[in-house]
């Protein structure tokens, strides 16, 4: 296969790259989310009740990695906090600037003493070239994950919000994230105990879009949480 690069350079990409990287985007997601809702009753049921499910999208760079960073194992209110003040802080968020910040400055910009340590090892991997993103882009998402999780404080968690939402690779199943777990385990009506391999082995038929079914789980999860408005 072949296309067409920079001032009009035709460039040979082989089939197995073409495959290696699976993206969703706006233009295929409603259509993704209604082939999955063929495939699953649950799903479909999510999806008739409240809709499609936003596609959430954040930018791939440095800020995007400190705010997946900041919402381990928090809120997601308090992570944003965190951003919002180091934002108000330093203005656009770079390596370079959260260096030249004391470890009293990011505690007051909520900082636990552990994120200050990842945040920091991220921002030095960056600045020396350990990491660079824009070479990762292109990589599979096994790659990806491998580069990434070189960098203290990145685990799998991370990897997969990032690929999930700032790259749209369409088969990400984050198998850490409580919420995404949670509501698959009310809407197929599982028990608590459910093992992580029986869950992965349950998630096989939504592949290769299991962001996609993620997505849709979250979706069911937030607005199950939404205050209920008194009839009018």
């Amino acid at each position: 296969m072949v296309i067409s690069g920079n001032n009009g350079v035709v460039k040979k990409v082989s089939n197995e790259y073409i495959k290696m990287i699976n993206a969703f985007s706006e233009k295929n997601f409603h259509a993704l989310c209604n082939g999955l809702a063929k495939k699953d009753p649950h799903l479909k049921k999510i999806i008739k009740q409240h809709g499609y499910p936003p596609m959430w999208q954040r930018k791939p760079d440095f800020e995007t990695l400190i705010h997946i960073i900041l919402e381990q194992q928090v809120s997601l209110a308090s992570a944003k906090a965190a951003l919002n003040k180091l934002k108000e802080k330093i203005g656009a968020i770079t390596p370079k600037k959260l260096l030249a910040l004391t470890d009293e400055e990011l505690r007051n910009c909520y900082f636990s003493r552990q994120k200050t340590i990842y945040a920091r090892h991220l921002a030095t991997s960056m600045v020396t070239g350990e990491l660079s993103i824009k070479k990762i882009l292109k990589l599979s998402d096994d790659d990806i994950r491998s580069e990434l999780k070189k960098i203290k404080g990145i685990g799998d968690w991370t990897v997969d919000v990032f690929l999930l939402m700032a790259l749209q690779r369409a088969d990400v199943f984050p198998t850490g994230d409580l919420a995404m777990i949670n509501s698959l385990k009310k809407v197929k009506q599982l028990p608590q105990h459910t093992s992580r391999e029986e869950i992965i082995i349950l998630a096989e038929k939504w592949k290769p879009h299991r962001s996609i079914a993620t997505m849709i789980l979250w979706h069911s999860y937030l607005e199950e949480r939404k205050p209920k408005t008194a009839a009018g």
